[in-house]
């Protein structure tokens, strides 16, 4: 069977033994608190416990490397709706160690990218049109860094409230350890 064809069986039981009840509550954030976090599969279940989060203590925006890359791109505008509708009152960027965006280079993407199928004549179509691989599909060298860059991207936004605090940390996905990268607290 194939994945989405299990998730659909599972879910049918799911909603006919009424499982979804213990999972109810509302969409404001109890902890008034948004979280913009790597999209590592080992952190799906660890970064929650690790923090002592449940079901509808925050929102929780999920992207590679938890990395903002755009004032004006589709991360920052869900920080901005968890503020300003979801009334989130804190914002955390936590980025983790062992990080495949560490090691990221857009040569070898793009290697890949073709070897999937996609020809160099729609990539150098691209390229003309402007779209400048080496930024667009660019890792980072060091997590702490990329943590702080993202937050400055957050902090600095012009819709962005002046005294919203906005923390960085960094988690060991192997133990849950949470690292103090940048106190939003002060920064305010």
């Amino acid at each position: 069977m194939k994945v989405v064809d299990e998730i659909l069986a599972f879910n049918e039981e799911f909603v006919e033994n009424k499982e979804y009840v213990k999972y109810q509550k509302g969409k404001l954030p109890n902890k008034k608190l948004v979280i913009i976090s790597c999209m590592d599969t080992r952190l799906v279940e660890l970064l929650p416990k690790a923090l002592n989060v449940g079901n509808g203590d925050v929102k929780i925006i999920k992207t590679a490397g938890a990395v903002v890359s755009h004032p004006f791109g589709s991360i920052m505008r869900s920080v901005l709706l968890a503020v300003y509708e979801l009334e989130a009152e804190e914002v955390c960027v936590i980025g983790h160690y062992d990080c495949g965006m560490a090691s990221l280079k857009a040569e070898n993407l793009i290697e890949k990218v073709k070897n999937r199928g996609v020809s160099e004549e729609k990539l150098e179509t691209l390229r003309y049109s402007g779209v400048d691989f080496e930024k667009f599909l660019k890792g980072f060298d060091c997590v702490e860094d990329s943590v702080k860059q993202s937050a400055d991207v957050i902090h600095n936004h012009p819709l962005m409230p002046r005294d919203l605090p906005v923390h960085g940390l960094v988690i060991d996905p192997e133990t849950g350890k949470l690292n103090r990268i940048l106190n939003g607290y002060q920064e305010v």
